[in-house]
């Protein structure tokens, strides 16, 4: 017959070997999906990236931005519908570039805020598809 503290025992190696197995299952997981990202081709991210060319605009204050964007989406046809709408997109950006002061773009951690939040405004016009990254390819301040 099993002590209390055998028992306890086999509970804790059982629960420890329970964590082990899972994080090993994770990691396998997360290392195929990175392995499947990886093999997309230059070609197909070109056929699924919708170019918005260079544009001029007020930001919050004084200053103006010039600024140009690559936004990546999940498929072809996402893309095509941002095309389509392409005078919604940039109607978005405009909003968006608006209401931002200079001081908030200045810095690395600055333009990544704006492609995040420009990338999730872009997503409520992709629907049903999605856009997965912004990209600002050249910017002047002001």
């Amino acid at each position: 017959m099993m002590t209390l503290k055998n028992r306890s025992t086999a509970i804790l190696v059982f629960a420890l070997i329970t964590v082990i197995v899972a994080a090993g299952v994770y990691i396998y997981f997360l290392k195929q999906s990175d392995e499947a990202d990886a093999k997309i081709s230059a070609d197909d991210l070109l056929k699924r990236t919708l170019e918005i060319p260079e544009m001029t605009t007020n930001l919050k204050n004084e200053h103006y931005i010039r600024v140009s964007f690559k936004i990546q989406t999940d498929d072809e046809k996402t893309k095509e519908e941002l095309e389509k709408r392409d005078y919604q997109v940039k109607n978005v950006i405009i909003k968006l570039l608006s209401g931002t002061d200079a001081k908030d773009l200045q810095g690395t951690q600055g333009k990544i805020k704006l492609e995040n939040q420009l990338k999730e405004k872009l997503n409520e016009l992709a629907k049903p598809g999605s856009v997965e990254q912004v990209y600002i390819t050249s910017i002047l301040i002001q």
